[in-house]
């Protein structure tokens, strides 16, 4: 990652207001990118981006991606150079009460952010986040590449398929074309992301941290599901790359690519668990849940030896620092500690092993 490259780019991001949104706003206002947000208000209460006070460094519009018109109106009036799409109904739980709705922001919304961006001939660089949910399971351990095939049991899982979907299509569609040669599209895939202020319901660390600060013993649904877990500022770290690649040569890398953790990370929950409770201490406890649940897959790995090698991503943190500043997060939120701050300095310290030594400020 080149930090110039980011100063006073001008970049538009759906979804800030979310978990992942909110520690990408504060990474490129770090980094002097001119950052507009497009998104529904904050998600959860608490939320990182109330917390850390991202809306401060940026400017924030509160939309629906589901809102064309308005949509457009937005992307008319800052006329972003690099896009980064985010904003999604990202619990598979949820789906399955609300499959519709799903739909209509995981596709539709998707739909209208590359409708938006075929016209406008300022933007250079679009990518599109996915999740590692979008390949068809089969339950067989292996980690998926890009090239696998696309599926999903459940209404999450399918519609961001269907999103990698729509993307191609409209990247063979459009962007191939002479009239927009020198605009880029990929999508990205990532795993389970974990990290502070994440506070969504039916994940693991935000279910954990409700229940220590309430003082309650968390239930967890499948202890024994593996999972590829990784710190949030690790496909982040990817995304950003994929960007600025994109940007200086838009037809060799508008593809899918995947930034998942090393293989030996894709571990069961209750491993994680015991890792996070030896971090925290002993006011954290939990046991399986009983009883009948929605389906949800035994075993997610990704291979991200594509991003590796034409990309020269890496992840930078193992599962056990992404643990420890996970808890060092939350404990200070605990103290009341100014989360704005605490988050900055992490992400100073991640850019830090990347030889990147920016001092960060907003």
């Amino acid at each position: 990652m080149n930090p110039g490259f980011w100063q006073t780019r001008r970049v538009l991001l759906t979804g800030h207001t979310g978990f992942k949104g909110s520690w990408l706003s504060l990474w490129l206002q770090s980094l002097g990118a001119e950052v507009t947000g497009y998104s529904l208000a904050a998600p959860t209460e608490p939320s990182l981006f109330v917390l850390a006070d991202v809306a401060r460094g940026m400017r924030s519009i509160y939309g629906d991606v589901r809102d064309l018109e308005h949509l457009k109106r937005v992307v008319r009036e800052h006329q972003p150079d690099i896009v980064f799409h985010l904003a999604a109904q990202s619990l598979v739980r949820r789906s399955y009460d609300d499959p519709v709705g799903t739909y209509a922001t995981n596709l539709m919304g998707t739909a209208h952010v590359l409708e938006t961006v075929r016209d406008t001939p300022t933007i250079r660089a679009v990518v599109i986040v996915t999740t590692d949910k979008c390949y068809e399971n089969l339950e067989d351990g292996r980690a998926y590449c890009e090239t696998d095939r696309l599926g999903g049991f459940d209404p999450y899982s399918s519609s961001k398929a269907c999103a990698e979907l729509m993307t191609a299509a409209f990247r063979n569609s459009y962007f191939s074309s002479a009239k927009h040669a020198k605009t880029g599209v990929g999508s990205v895939r990532a795993g389970n992301v974990i990290g502070g202020g994440d506070w969504a319901t039916d994940r693991l660390i935000p279910d954990v941290m409700r229940a220590i600060f309430e003082g309650n013993e968390v239930l967890i649904r499948n202890p024994h599901a593996i999972r590829p877990w990784q710190h949030v500022l690790d496909p982040l770290l990817g995304y950003l790359m994929l960007a600025e690649k994109l940007c200086h040569d838009p037809k060799r890398y508008a593809e899918a690519w995947n930034f998942g953790p090393d293989e030996s990370e894709s571990l069961p929950v209750a491993t994680v668990l015991e890792r996070l409770k030896g971090l925290w201490g002993t006011s954290m406890a939990w046991r399986p849940e009983g009883g009948v649940h929605h389906h949800e897959a035994h075993s997610l790995k990704l291979d991200s030896s594509k991003a590796r090698t034409m990309l020269g991503w890496q992840p930078q943190w193992n599962l056990s620092r992404a643990l420890e500043a996970t808890a060092q997060w939350y404990k200070a939120q605990q103290s009341q500690k100014d989360m704005g701050s605490i988050t900055l300095k992490q992400i100073q310290s991640y850019q830090n092993m990347l030889s990147l030594p920016r001092k960060i400020q907003r």
